[in-house]
């Protein structure tokens, strides 16, 4: 059966998948996959990586479909689904990173060179690798709500319910991170506890 359910809400599309009609689980992805990958990309800094997570986020919420309420948009559930992956991929990436700095230096001829290939861009590529290292330094919930309010361009109640914090709180953490950020950039490297 191949029926057309762009019409359906988020809502009814999740009752139809919890009583096991596969074509919700198809819109919801359809609906929500690009949504996903882009908040991934922009909060781990890997493509490669993001898809991964993509996937696993799916499989997780789809698996944890059951504890979806409703009251709030799929969006933003299926969102916070996605930023515990991130969360959970840091981690794991503290861990491998730690890992791979105790290796002999021999065994690691198989790791790439940071340095950006020459062409016309190279002031540009160091600039964002600049900025990304400063927002890798962020607290994490300073980073999130950055990330979020200001590449993501989510507003600040979905922030809040993302985060499950107050708006007030993803107000304060945004003013914190901005500041914090403009200090790493400029050298002083001021630190702001948040």
């Amino acid at each position: 059966m191949n029926s057309d359910l762009s019409p359906y809400s988020d809502q009814q599309l999740v009752a139809r998948a919890r009583a096991g009609h596969e074509d919700a689980y198809r819109e919801l992805l359809g609906r929500y996959k690009a949504v996903v990958y882009r908040l991934i990309v922009k909060h781990i800094g890997d493509a490669d990586e993001a898809m991964d997570l993509t996937q696993e986020t799916f499989v997780a919420g789809f698996s944890a479909l059951a504890r979806y309420d409703g009251e709030r948009s799929f969006r933003i559930w299926i969102s916070r689904v996605a930023l515990n992956k991130c969360r959970d991929w840091g981690r794991r990436r503290k861990v491998r990173s730690f890992f791979s700095r105790a290796l002999p230096l021999e065994s690691a001829h198989h790791v790439a060179s940071d340095i950006p290939a020459p062409d016309m861009e190279v002031n540009d590529r160091l600039e964002l690798a600049r900025v990304r290292a400063a927002v890798g330094q962020l607290p994490e919930k300073l980073r999130e709500v950055l990330l979020l309010r200001g590449m993501d361009e989510v507003s600040q109640s979905e922030a809040a319910a993302m985060l499950d914090v107050s708006e007030k709180t993803i107000e304060t953490r945004l003013y914190r991170a901005r500041t914090r950020l403009k200090a790493l950039l400029a050298g002083t490297g001021e630190r702001d506890q948040g």
